[in-house]
């Protein structure tokens, strides 16, 4: 696996180094070794998959708030999706940038999104799936996140909207009142 540390600090892509023959490849997409070898979170206890039909589905920008706080290995496994991640540590120079990856099952490329960021896509294809490995178990009590469209994190989303939950169109803004201000990771 190859590991490339973003200019996020402790945000990675990470990418499978395939094995090819006739029959296809393999790669390995997680090794907790190589994960402590890199200082990165390696427990892992859930998995979850998104299934999203539709060209322009939007999910995000979700994260868990402390004591609940996740590490997540975000790849798609069909289709292709533009990944972003957004540094909310409120120590970090960095609070409040982004930065994007596409991911594609062709290209092997998967995001580790360390604790203290903020996690969505936009899908770039129909029938898109998208494989998440957490540190965390889901806490719904803990689920917290910010618009899609706020002005003050400026994402650039590749294509218009064309899905998006109630819920993560009612998100409140980066900096507003209601944002969990408890993210100190």
């Amino acid at each position: 696996m190859t590991f490339t540390e973003t200019r996020l600090p402790g945000a990675y892509i990470i990418g499978m180094e395939k094995q090819e023959d006739e029959r296809g490849y393999f790669a390995r997409s997680w090794c907790r070794r190589e994960f402590n070898d890199h200082g990165l979170d390696s427990s892992l206890v859930q998995c979850s998959t998104s299934f999203n039909r539709q060209k322009g589905t939007l999910r995000g920008m979700h994260y868990q708030s402390p004591p609940f706080a996740e590490s997540k290995l975000v790849r798609c496994t069909r289709g292709a999706i533009i990944d972003v991640i957004v540094d909310l540590r409120f120590s970090s120079p960095q609070f409040g940038k982004w930065i994007s990856a596409e991911l594609t099952p062709d290209n092997g490329k998967m995001i580790f999104v360390p604790q203290g960021f903020a996690h969505g896509f936009q899908t770039l294809t129909d029938n898109t799936e998208v494989y998440y490995q957490m540190s965390e178990f889901h806490a719904p009590g803990s689920q917290r996140g910010f618009r899609w469209n706020d002005p003050e994190a400026a994402i650039e989303w590749p294509l218009p909207v064309s899905m998006m939950s109630d819920h993560d169109r009612a998100l409140p803004g980066l900096h507003a009142e209601e944002f969990d201000d408890a993210l100190h990771v």
